[in-house]
């Protein structure tokens, strides 16, 4: 008789309607991020500010668990592409995804 060997997901089984739990450091530093991507459109030091601290966002969120949150910090990244001496031609597209993400926390 052939034995059956337990099959477990890839991921953790969460309820996809479930609202995630974000842990406090990271709802903080998503509402720094968007109180930086405000002063960042025309200052390209802040606009690699505020790219670095979404790219440490996104690793932190996926460590976490919150795949759903951090999906939205993707598409954001996926624009998001600091250029010395340019100013961003996407910061209204980007300020439209960071003013839904925050209403949709």
């Amino acid at each position: 008789m052939q034995e059956l060997i337990p099959t477990y997901p890839r991921f953790s089984p969460k309820d996809p309607n479930m609202p995630e739990t974000i842990p406090q450091a990271i709802k903080e530093d998503l509402e720094n991020a968007a109180d930086l991507h405000q002063r960042a459109s025309s200052d390209y030091e802040k606009c690699v500010e505020f790219n670095k601290l979404m790219s440490d966002l996104l690793g932190r969120l996926e460590d976490a668990g919150c795949y759903k949150t951090a999906d939205k910090v993707m598409s954001i990244l996926i624009d998001c592409n600091p250029k010395q001496g340019a100013q961003c031609d996407k910061a209204a597209r980007i300020g439209d995804k960071m003013k839904k993400f925050q209403r949709d926390r």
